[in-house]
């Protein structure tokens, strides 16, 4: 193995922190969506897109990684001296990663009760708008029957 693929390993892991980041800081913009009185789907919408690239960027990264380390695992295990350095920067990398993987996984978590909680307020506020239309629209029939006074003079017999 070269000094190269370690260098891609690194550089793999390096902007995979990187991208974490970014996932981190685009739960805190809906984390803030989700808090507001009113929500914003649009935003929401927009938030979720946005998180779906980082997510299929991760993957595009997962995939690169694992092709390079398979190819280059046992030169990795049997030079360990040799690529201590890098070793040692990856094992740091990776626990920064887990960190970040962990603290996403919480964000999101909250993230969706608070999703849940507008939902249902808005459910609640659908229904209680269609139970006044319901009323209204009883209202109107009943107060348009009052005012209906059936012919006096009709005989029903027949």
């Amino acid at each position: 193995m070269s000094q190269s693929n370690a260098q891609i390993l690194m550089e793999s892991l390096e902007k995979k922190n990187r991208i974490l980041d970014e996932i981190i800081r685009e739960n805190e913009v809906q984390e803030k969506i989700l808090k507001e009185e009113e929500l914003d789907m649009d935003a929401l919408d927009e938030s979720t897109d946005r998180l779906g690239v980082f997510a299929e960027q991760l993957e595009r990264l997962d995939d690169g990684f694992e092709a390079v380390y398979d190819r280059t695992r046992e030169e990795l295990i049997a030079n360990k001296e040799n690529y201590r350095r890098e070793i040692t920067r990856m094992q740091e990398l990776i626990g920064q990663i887990t960190d970040k993987v962990v603290k996403i996984n919480a964000a999101q978590l909250r993230n969706k009760r608070q999703a849940d909680s507008q939902f249902k307020k808005s459910r609640d506020q659908i229904g209680k708008a269609v139970s006044q239309v319901k009323a209204s629209r009883n209202y109107y029939n009943n107060m348009n029957r009052l005012n209906y006074v059936a012919p006096q003079f009709y005989d029903n017999k027949k």
